[in-house]
C-alpha cells in the first residue's frame, strides 16, 4: 500500500498575511492530515525568504506532537550544513523524545545559493560539508566520546547528552539515481522528486533505489522510497487550470532561488520568467479531479514508490488546500489501497 504525507510548504504569498496566520494554516493542515489518515507531515526547512518559510522544522515537529495522535513528522528536509552538528544532534535527540518517537529526520546539503550563502555556508562547499557533517551526525547519535578532527569541525571528546531512546530513522534527499543508490546502500530512506524531469527519468530514480534494496536483501528490507510531488485533487477542471496557474508563479520564484540569480527583497522572491509553460507544468503536477488522480497515482504505486509526499502549498487558500486533502483521503486513496508494485 502507498502512504501519503502531507507537505506543509510555508508558502506566504503576501507578506501582509503574516508569520503567525501562516503557520496558523499549516498546524490546522496537520491536524487534518492527522485525522484523514495521512501516514506523516512533511516539514521544510529555509531561511530568509517567503516559500518553503520555516526555519525550525524540530520546533514545528514537537508543536503538532502536542495535536495530533498518530503522523509521523519528517523533516524534508533538514540542512546539515547550516547547522553545528554538536547542536543539532542534541536538538534531534530532544525533539524525538518530545513527539514520542515520531520523528523521521530527513536530511540534505541544501539547494538555494541565496541563503546558503547568506548564511556562511556557500552551496559549493555544500557536498563535502555535508559529507563531514553527516559521519559526525551518525556518531553523535550512536556513539559516546566522540572526537573530530576534519576540515569543518575540530573538537575534543563529548557525548552529547541526553543520549537517544531509539534509533531515529533517517531519510537522505538525493535527485540523480546514483546518489540514491548509494545512499539507499548506506541504509538510508530515500526522499527524491523528478522536479521538471519526465516519466522515464523518474523510473530511473526508482529503479536505482530498488536495486539497492535488494542488493541488501533482508538488511534493506525495512527501507522506504518517498516520492515528492505537486498534487491537488480538484473539485473540477476549472478548479485544477487555476492550482495550475498558481502553481506557475510559485515555480517563478521556486527557479529564482533553486536556478536562478537569487533575487529577493525585504524577504520576498522576485518573480522571474518561466521557460516551462504552463501546459507542461500541469502535465508534471498532479492536479486534476479525482478519477484522473486515481489513475495517475496509481502508476507511482505500480513503480513501487512507499510514500508520496504531497507539496499543495503553492498559492491556494488554506481552506482550498484542505478541501483537495480531503477529496485525496476519501475520493482517492481507498482505491489505491490494493495497488502493487509490479516486478
Amino acid at each position: 500500500m502507498m502512504d501519503f504525507c502531507h507537505f506543509l510548504g510555508c508558502y506566504q504569498k503576501d507578506k501582509n498575511y503574516g508569520g503567525k496566520r501562516l503557520y496558523d494554516d499549516m498546524i490546522a493542515q496537520a491536524i487534518l492530515a492527522d485525522s484523514l489518515g495521512y501516514r506523516g507531515v512533511g516539514l521544510p526547512e529555509h531561511h530568509l525568504i517567503n516559500i518553503l518559510n520555516l526555519p525550525s522544522p524540530l520546533q514545528m515537529a514537537v508543536k503538532l506532537s502536542n495535536l495530533t495522535r498518530h503522523v509521523e513528522f519528517v523533516t524534508a528536509v533538514s540542512v546539515l550544513p547550516l547547522h553545528d552538528v554538536r547542536v543539532l544532534a542534541g536538538e534531534i535527540i530532544q525533539a524525538d523524545m518530545l513527539c514520542d518517537g515520531r520523528l523521521v529526520l530527513g536530511i540534505g546539503r541544501g539547494a538555494f545559493a541565496y541563503e546558503m550563502a547568506r548564511l556562511d555556508s556557500p552551496i559549493e562547499e555544500s557536498r563535502e560539508k555535508f559529507d563531514e557533517t553527516l559521519n559526525l551526525l551518525l556518531r553523535l547519535l550512536s556513539e559516546e566520546e566522540v572526537s573530530a578532527d576534519g576540515k569543518y569541525y575540530k573538537f575534543d571528546p563529548i557525548t552529547i547528552m541526553p543520549r537517544p531512546m531509539r534509533p531515529v530513522p533517517m531519510m537522505l534527499a538525493a535527485l540523480v539515481p546514483p546518489a540514491i543508490y548509494h545512499s539507499a546502500k548506506r541504509g538510508f530512506h530515500i526522499q527524491t522528486t523528478p522536479l521538471s524531469g519526465g516519466h522515464d527519468h523518474l523510473k530511473e530514480q526508482v529503479g536505482a533505489f530498488h536495486k539497492a534494496k535488494e542488493e541488501l536483501g533482508e538488511n534493506g528490507s525495512h527501507l522506504r522510497l518517498s516520492l515528492q510531488r505537486g498534487i491537488h485533487v480538484a473539485k473540477d477542471d476549472a478548479e485544477a487550470k487555476a492550482f495550475i496557474e498558481q502553481a506557475h508563479v510559485y515555480f517563478s520564484q521556486f527557479d529564482n532561488v533553486f536556478t536562478g540569480p537569487g533575487q529577493v527583497k525585504n524577504g520576498m522572491i522576485e518573480k522571474l520568467p518561466r521557460k516551462q509553460t504552463e501546459k507542461e507544468l500541469g502535465e508534471s503536477l498532479v492536479a486534476c479531479t479525482a478519477p484522473e488522480a486515481i489513475d495517475r497515482l496509481a502508476e507511482y504505486a505500480e513503480l513501487g514508490i512507499d510514500e508520496v509526499i504531497v507539496t499543495c502549498n503553492m498559492g491556494f487558500e488554506s481552506a482550498q488546500v484542505m478541501e483537495g486533502m480531503h477529496r485525496l483521503a476519501e475520493d482517492v486513496m481507498p482505491h489505491l489501497k490494493s495497488i502493487k508494485a509490479v516486478a
